[in-house]
């Protein structure tokens, strides 16, 4: 990547569009349906990257920028509920936070990335570490919420269901 900063900042960007448009359009049943056994259906995965939007990681930015430690974050026992929202809520505070965070973003530099900081698992990381992983971890749990999506159609394709078979997660 020629401009990490840029590339991750143009990642983050489209996330919260990926997740207005799944909660306006699909009905809740599929959004909350768990694909198997101890994994999270979509809106788990929505409800724990507007955790991580608020409490992790434009906290770890601005830790890294001031050179102060970074405590980990257990999503099982910090996290919140957030029993109450809608799917379109959930989404709309997501879009909010993601907007915010971006702009928070801009203050952050090329040489910025270097910055380190110690994280309490980790050992040190840098900023450019933690931006990386910010859009692998965006990535990932709206991948993670798609894959659940997929279930009841895999279960329904009759014999086409050996083609989803990296995405089955029945077997």
């Amino acid at each position: 990547m020629s401009n990490p900063l840029d590339t991750v900042k143009t990642i983050l960007s489209t996330t919260a569009a990926r997740w207005l448009n799944l909660t306006e359009t699909l009905p809740v049943d599929l959004l909350t349906c768990t694909p198997a056994p101890n994994e999270w259906s979509a809106l788990d995965c929505l409800r724990h990257l507007l955790d991580t939007e608020q409490m992790v990681f434009p906290v770890r930015v601005q830790a890294l920028l001031a050179g102060q430690p970074i405590p980990a974050f257990d999503p099982g026992s910090q996290g919140r509920q957030y029993t109450a929202w809608t799917p379109g809520q959930l989404a709309a505070e997501f879009a909010r936070q993601r907007m915010a965070n971006v702009t928070e973003l801009e203050q952050v530099t090329n040489l910025d990335l270097s910055r380190t900081a110690q994280h309490s698992e980790l050992g040190t990381v840098t900023l450019e570490e933690l931006l990386y992983e910010w859009a692998a971890h965006d990535l990932n749990h709206t991948v993670q919420a798609e894959q659940a999506l997929m279930q009841p159609f895999i279960l329904g394709s009759g014999p086409w269901r050996p083609y989803f078979r990296d995405h089955d997660l029945s077997k």
